[in-house]
């Protein structure tokens, strides 16, 4: 198996959270790109595709994500498995926490991704949040406060990752 972990990452923390990653499955598993300096299409030779983001300011997009934002549109992602990761800051954007995370979610979806790794929003505390999911009890992926929770983070990347990879197993 081989999983492909594309991400964007500014500040160096969702870079920072994709190494963690890497490190909880296995190097040899798991192979890194950024965005900025891969092309998003490579993401296709992988069955098993992580996308990382973070959500900046009031709802944004990760700079590097927004600029090939178009590029997910030509991507064929019916025979993928995603699992997505986003970071965000519950109390500073508090109205948009995981917004950029819940965007990345339809975007992929709307590919056909069968995608996994939603994980329960309890813990958290954030006035709204595109990132969820209809039923608001899960994120549709993985997410990581380092502003606010930067401790709790690698037990929860840990458990993430453990989780995906028994619900890739069971596909």
């Amino acid at each position: 198996m081989r999983i492909g972990l594309f991400y964007g990452s500014s500040t160096c923390y969702t870079e920072i959270a994709a190494e963690k990653i890497q490190e909880t499955i296995g190097a040899e598993f798991v192979e890194l790109h950024n965005i900025k300096d891969t092309p998003l299409i490579n993401c296709l030779d992988y069955d098993f595709i992580i996308f990382g983001i973070s959500t900046w300011d009031y709802g944004e997009l990760q700079e590097d994500w927004e600029s090939i934002w178009l590029d997910i549109n030509d991507l064929d992602l019916n025979s993928k498995v995603v699992a997505l990761y986003g970071m965000g800051d519950q109390i500073g954007y508090t109205e948009w926490f995981q917004d950029a995370l819940g965007m990345l979610h339809e975007q992929v979806n709307a590919q056909g991704a069968h995608i996994i790794g939603f994980w329960p929003n309890k813990g958290y505390e954030f006035a709204a949040s595109k990132g969820l999911t209809p039923d608001s009890k899960h994120f549709v992926g993985l997410s990581l406060d380092e502003d606010n929770q930067y401790e709790l983070s690698e037990d929860r990347i840990h458990q993430w990752c453990e989780q995906i990879l028994e619900e890739y197993s069971e596909i």
